[in-house]
């Protein structure tokens, strides 16, 4: 590896009267060439307005400083002159310490984030339903218990076998070794259990069958289809319902075939044509039989989800959080507490588990008021709380379905519910019950369930033990996982329904499907290095195998049968390296026909590596193929970005993205483009100067897996999805301490998860 100067040592060396000295030469060439754009002290000004502030290392900085400023004549400050504006400006006010000395980084106090705020609320209503917090479990098993009858519900069943089906897609006059119990024309079927929803938004459910069909979704009282008597020939029926990422949904589905239409006259007629199928088109996906891992063959309980639309959170800190409070979002809690209020309402005995005649109703209500109010704050009322939220409100009302909307609103409204607990200081040490909020919302997004609540009462939350006790046990739950995985989304920069247009007359077979069945390919794979016995960060970007069904294995070039399901598949050899290579990544990152070094470079850069970078100009446009015919994508991105104004920030991100040329704008292996051997050499500075040549994908992907950049940036950006706030502000020693812990635990992800989650609940030290 090429070594950068080692400047940085020798200036650490200096005398203090060299040291001030340089300083004041820094500060000097600052001043002169630098100020005009970036403010005399870094803060920005009116054509730079953003602070001069980021987490390149000292050299890296020198490196920029000498290649691409200032701006309106870059390569001009080089030499000893870029060493010492660098380090003043390194030392002054861009590094990460010096910001902390500037403005010490702190917890903020937040409101609830979009995702929490939903969370929340499903959890204050159906937790407390019937009186009694319920803490859903993790589910065991996947699929629907199948239960099959030899008449028709009509008439009376008669039972002809159970069993646990993983999908809901049958042809009833199939071979099925079983289906032969089924020997009366007049048969049915019944399928429960529960439904767990990927992400959030509307799902359209879907039922396809020639016969009768009823399917139940979150409410066992009141189909959301109702197929039960047919006319016509419709074999499709659909019914829509917004539910919220990793929570369980009860759901049945009943089938049935009389003998309508049925030729009784001829013994030997076969049976007429008898399918029945169960799937869905989640919010950013195509129609599709609902997966066997997002169905339980166990109950879940009824819940609330709101499907008022939100405003969306500051990502201005490049992750969600709610410290910024808006006209749309206040509007937004108000419609949210009415709608909450009408559901409550509409629901109150199924709910409460007091009947309309019962003779202490009034005194009842007001109990489950009491922890309505309870859970939505989180802890124990006290006198005064309990007489303004709930016992004033049943003296005002004119009856007690109004008394209970009032306490709803009211409660819905406080900033003890919508507001996130700061973590304690000398000052305000909080208690346990403050630790249980950030347990659950670290990891679940909602509110701490009966478990938690009992142990802060218990006094079972003191020491790191007990939060890590608490922690591994919230980390197996359904939501835990959905808001890992929508991490490493974020992680990944895969927004939730992004839409991958490919060239048709390049990509015929590349279509809807196609990317619908590649996000399921990456979440499998996901899934399968998180939740393994070895969830090591290393193998996310080193794994040689992907999952892949029939319709994936043609395009990709595996062997499998074309109606395969979802698979484990080694990849070619030399072919694949984790979720960098991963097709799904690769057709993310490249245009409509071809690759892109840019997008794929830019995202290595920020989100593998965590190195700044600026935006691009407003005006920029990639150089159209067809001007540059004999050019493939490598030499046409070289050409655009040759000048040393882009030189500064494109040296770091072709050389990235050249490593993946080898794969297409679909993510298919390619060996040649244009009739021109495919070049993927590439190089990469690091923070301490030295340079790290890439041959290919494999290279980087083994270069990212052993990088403390890499290592660094991933826990980072984990840090900040799982609490919401700087990681500064836990200390300028956090991250790298973390990063450690991070190494000796074998960059085991789901430990990492525990260690930020129990590190930031407890009170601070």
């Amino acid at each position: 590896m090429k070594r950068f100067p080692l400047f940085a040592v020798l200036l650490a060396s200096m005398s203090p009267l060299a040291a001030s000295a340089q300083e004041a030469e820094g500060r000097v060439i600052y001043m002169k060439q630098c100020a005009r754009c970036h403010g005399a002290k870094g803060e920005g000004a009116k054509e730079f307005p953003h602070p001069l502030a980021g987490n390149r290392s000292l050299p890296q900085l020198v490196r920029y400083v000498a290649k691409t400023m200032p701006e309106d004549a870059p390569g001009t400050c080089v030499g000893p002159d870029a060493d010492k504006v660098s380090k003043y400006i390194f030392d002054a006010f861009y590094s990460p310490e010096a910001q902390a000395k500037i403005k010490a980084p702190r917890v903020e106090l937040a409101r609830l984030t979009v995702s929490e705020y939903r969370n929340a609320v499903a959890d204050l209503v159906g937790s407390i339903r019937q009186g009694k917090a319920k803490s859903d479990k993790a589910k065991e098993g996947f699929g629907l218990r199948g239960e099959y009858f030899n008449s028709d519900a009509k008439r009376g069943r008669n039972p002809a076998f159970n069993r646990i089906d993983p999908v809901v897609k049958f042809d009833f006059n199939s071979k099925d070794g079983e289906f032969e119990k089924l020997k009366s024309l007049d048969i049915a079927a019944t399928w429960t259990g529960s439904v767990i929803a990927p992400e959030t938004g509307h799902f359209d459910f879907i039922v396809r069958t020639e016969h009768s069909a009823r399917l139940w979704v979150n409410d066992m009282k009141k189909p959301l289809i109702d197929a039960s008597v047919k006319s016509g020939n419709d074999t499709e029926f659909k019914g829509s319902l917004f539910l919220i990422a990793g929570r369980s949904y009860p759901i049945k589905y009943e089938f049935s075939r009389g003998q309508l239409g049925v030729r009784k006259d001829r013994k030997d007629a076969p049976p007429p044509k008898t399918t029945a199928s169960l799937e869905w088109k989640t919010p950013h996906g195509p129609a599709d039989v609902i997966p066997r891992y997002y169905l339980r063959p166990d109950d879940a309980p009824t819940s609330f989800a709101l499907s008022l639309a939100l405003p969306a959170d500051d990502r201005s800190a490049g992750y969600e959080r709610g410290t910024a409070i808006s006209k749309a979002w206040v509007q937004a809690t108000i419609d949210g507490a009415i709608e909450t209020a009408g559901y409550v309402a509409d629901h109150l005995t199924d709910l409460s588990g007091v009947k309309a005649d019962a003779k202490d109703r009034k005194k009842l209500l007001q109990d489950y008021c009491v922890r309505f109010v309870e859970r939505a704050f989180r802890r124990p009322l006290m006198p005064e709380q309990k007489k303004a939220y709930v016992e004033r409100q049943f003296e005002v009302a004119k009856d007690e379905e109004t008394a209970v909307k009032r306490v709803v609103l009211l409660t819905m409204q406080s900033p003890l519910f919508l507001y996130r607990e700061p973590r304690a200081s000398a000052k305000n040490p909080g208690d346990a019950y403050d630790v249980a909020s950030r347990l659950s919302f670290s990891l679940w997004d909602g509110l701490p369930d009966a478990a938690l609540l009992k142990a802060a009462a218990e006094g079972k939350l003191a020491t790191r033990d007990d939060v890590l006790r608490e922690a591994k046990r919230m980390l197996e739950h359904p939501r835990a996982k959905a808001k890992i995985r929508a991490f490493l989304h974020a992680w990944l920069k895969l927004e939730p329904g992004a839409e991958f247009t490919k060239d048709s007359k390049v990509f015929p077979t590349f279509n809807p499907a196609v990317v619908a069945d590649l996000r399921t390919s990456l979440d499998l794979f996901l899934d399968d290095v998180v939740w393994s016995d070895t969830p090591d960060f290393r193998k996310l970007l080193s794994a040689d195998y992907l999952y892949l069904n029939g319709r994936l294995a043609k395009l990709y070039g595996a062997d499998l049968p074309v109606d395969a399901p979802f698979q484990k598949v080694a990849a070619k050899a030399g072919e694949r390296f984790g979720v960098a290579t991963h097709p799904y990544v690769m057709a993310a990152f490249a245009y409509t026909a071809t690759s892109s070094p840019i997008h794929r470079g830019v995202f290595l850069a920020r989100n593998m590596l965590g190195v700044p970078l600026r935006a691009p100009p407003d005006a920029f446009t990639p150089l159209p193929a067809e001007l540059h015919p004999n050019l493939n994508t490598r030499e046409r991105i070289a050409l655009q970005t040759k000048s040393k104004e882009c030189q500064g920030c494109h040296t770091i991100i072709n050389n990235l993205g050249f490593t993946l040329e080898r794969f297409d704008a679909i993510g298919r292996s390619r060996d040649a483009e244009n009739g021109k051997p495919i070049d993927s050499t590439g190089f990469y500075v690091t923070r301490s100067g030295d340079q790290v040549k890439l041959k290919d994908a494999e290279d980087l992907a083994k270069f990212l897996a052993g990088s403390d950049e890499a290592h660094e940036a991933f826990v980072a950006r984990l840090f900040h999805h799982l609490v919401r706030q700087p990681v500064l502000a836990y200390g300028p020693e956090k991250l790298n301490e973390l990063r450690r812990t991070f190494a000796d635990n074998n960059y085991d992800i789901r430990k990492l998860a525990l260690e930020i989650t129990a590190q930031t609940a407890l009170p601070r030290k």
